[in-house]
């Protein structure tokens, strides 16, 4: 079984660091629109790195499935990710892919309700 307890504090690791690295370095070298992008970056990543944290206990109470994890962990790799890179110099069309990982996360928390729903079902 994957821990995704410590994917999640990897995640919020990177994540503190990814939000210094723009508070004291990126705005040398972005505009304020690259500033936004990292900016939004940083707090998704955060939020999801914490709602993967609470799965990842989840998971091992047995409420929660891993495909939650997966797509909450792959969503907020390809949505960060690609803002980061765009704001590090990627072309702008690169920001095409952002919203996969959007719908990916949404689709997470939609499966984290699902598996829930019917877990309370089966108990009643």
């Amino acid at each position: 079984m994957i821990n995704w307890i410590g994917i999640a504090a990897i995640n919020l690791a990177i994540a503190v660091g990814l939000g210094a690295f723009g508070a004291h370095s990126i705005k040398n070298i972005a505009n304020a629109q690259q500033l936004e992008w990292w900016h939004t970056a940083t707090l998704y990543l955060f939020i999801h790195a914490l709602g993967l944290l609470l799965v990842g206990l989840l998971i091992r109470l047995n409420v929660a499935s891993q495909t939650t994890a997966w797509l909450l962990q792959i969503g907020v790799i390809i949505f960060a990710g690609s803002l980061y890179a765009m704001t590090l110099g990627a072309p702008r069309w690169f920001g095409a892919i952002t919203p996969i990982g959007g719908v990916l996360m949404i689709a997470g928390w939609i499966w984290l309700a699902v598996t829930t729903f019917r877990l309370g079902n089966q108990a009643s």
